[in-house]
C-alpha cells in the first residue's frame, strides 16, 4: 500500500518546514506504549522508566487515545503548527481549537461507530475533553520533553537548515528523497511507500501546502496525516538523534582525550548530537567563554562546523570529527534491548500510566 498526497506547483510553494514540542510530547508517549520504537530512543526510555516508577503520570483521557493495538491514533492530537518554532502552549491552543465535528469524526475513524467507554466522554463533550487532554500533554511535556528540549531542539534546527540546503541544491525531488528512503516526488505527487507495493490510498490533502515536521522522539517512519481541515503534516525522523541521547552518557574515548586534551574531546563527544554554545556550557558546566575558545581551536581543525538556523547558531562534528571520536567505550544505552522496557498496565481506573525495566 502507497500513500499518495496531490502536491502542484502551487502546494509547493506554501510548503514549509515547522518544529512541534506537542509533537515530541505525542511521539514519547507513544514510544512508551510499544509503538514503532527507534533504537536510538533506548536511553530516553530508560531515563523515562525511571522518571514514571517514581511519580506515574495522570493521563486517563489521553491515554486510551494513544495506547493499544491499533494502527492509527486520532490526528488531532498532533495540530499543524502555526509557526516555524511554536511553543507547546501555542500548540496545545491548536489543539483545543479542533472543533467537535472534526474530534468526533477523527475518533470514528480511529475506533470506529462503537466507541470504547474510555473515549466516549470525550465524543460526548469535546470541547471539555479537549481541555482535559491539552493538560495531560502539557504535564507530559513538562516530564518529559522540557528537561531534555534544548538538545532536542538543537537536533530539529540543524535537520531544518540541512533540508534546506538540499531543497537549494536539488529541488523538491531531491528534498523529499532525503527526508526518507520510503518518500518520493514525481510529477506533481508526493508518495510514500516502495514502488512495487499493491494499492494506493490518496490523502485527503488540507489547504494549502505542507508542513514538514522532523521528530527527534519518535517512530523511524513517515507520518502523513491522512484528513485534515488544516495544513496536512509529514513528520519524519530527523537526522542527527542516533547520538542525542547516547552522547549524553559516554565518555570520550582515550586516545582522543591525549590527542586533544579532556576539555576538548568532552567538547568532541557532546557535539555528535548537534548544540548551541550555551547548551554545551550547561551541559559541561562551563563558560560560554570557554567553550567558544575551545570551538574555535575545533574549527580551525576541521573537526567542527558551525551552522546558523534563523537566530540560532549550530555547532556539530564533520566528518573528520565523527571518525576522530569513533573509537570510544562501547558501553551506552544503545546497548541495551528495547524488549527489556514494558510498560505496565495503567493503574487507578486506567490514568496513571507505570513504566518499569526487566529482563526478558
Amino acid at each position: 500500500m502507497t500513500l499518495t498526497v496531490e502536491l502542484g506547483v502551487a502546494e509547493l510553494a506554501a510548503t514549509r518546514f515547522a518544529i512541534s514540542p506537542l509533537s515530541e510530547t505525542v511521539s514519547s508517549l507513544q514510544q512508551l506504549a510499544g509503538h514503532d520504537r527507534q533504537p536510538s530512543n533506548v536511553c530516553w526510555l530508560r531515563w523515562a522508566v525511571g522518571e514514571l516508577a517514581k511519580e506515574p503520570l495522570g493521563l486517563s483521557h489521553t491515554w486510551p487515545l494513544i495506547a493499544g493495538d491499533r494502527p492509527s491514533w486520532p490526528s488531532f492530537l498532533v495540530p499543524a503548527p502555526a509557526g516555524p518554532r511554536p511553543s507547546i502552549e501555542d500548540d496545545l491552543v491548536a489543539l483545543r481549537q479542533t472543533t467537535a465535528g472534526q474530534v468526533r469524526a477523527s475518533l470514528r475513524r480511529v475506533f470506529g461507530d462503537r466507541l470504547p467507554d474510555a473515549v466516549a466522554a470525550l465524543a460526548g463533550q469535546p470541547a471539555v475533553g479537549l481541555r482535559t487532554v491539552a493538560a495531560e500533554l502539557r504535564a507530559a511535556h513538562d516530564r518529559l520533553i522540557a528537561p531534555h528540549w534544548p538538545r532536542m531542539r538543537a537536533v530539529l534546527e540543524a535537520d531544518i537548515a540541512y533540508r534546506a540546503k538540499q531543497l537549494a541544491a536539488g529541488g523538491a525531488e531531491r528534498l523529499f528523497a532525503g527526508l526518507h528512503r520510503d518518500l518520493r516526488w514525481h510529477d506533481g505527487r508526493l508518495i510514500l511507500g516502495e514502488p512495487w507495493s499493491e494499492g494506493e490510498r490518496v490523502v485527503n490533502r488540507g489547504p494549502g501546502g505542507l508542513v514538514l515536521i522532523p521528530v527527534a522522539l519518535g517512530s523511524p517512519h513517515v507520518l502523513i496525516k491522512l484528513n485534515t481541515t488544516t495544513q496536512t503534516t509529514v513528520r519524519y525522523p530527523a537526522r542527527g538523534t542516533g547520538a542525542l541521547w547516547d552522547s549524553q552518557t559516554r565518555a570520550p574515548a582515550g586516545s582522543t582525550v591525549r590527542l586533544l586534551g579532556r576539555a576538548r574531546a568532552e567538547l568532541l563527544e557532546a557535539l555528535r548530537s548537534p548544540a548551541t554554545t550555551t547548551e554545551l556550557a550547561r551541559r559541561l558546566r562551563v563558560t560560554p567563554s570557554a567553550v567558544s575558545q575551545q570551538l574555535r581551536v575545533l574549527r580551525e581543525s576541521g573537526l567542527v562546523a558551525r551552522e546558523r538556523s534563523g537566530r540560532t547558531v549550530l555547532y556539530a562534528t564533520t566528518a573528520l570529527g565523527e571518525s576522530l571520536a569513533e573509537d570510544r567505550d562501547k558501553r551506552s544505552c544503545d546497548a541495551i534491548q528495547l524488549g527489556q522496557f514494558v510498560l505496565g498496565k495503567p493503574q487507578r481506573g486506567g490514568g496513571d500510566v507505570v513504566a518499569q525495566m526487566r529482563d526478558r
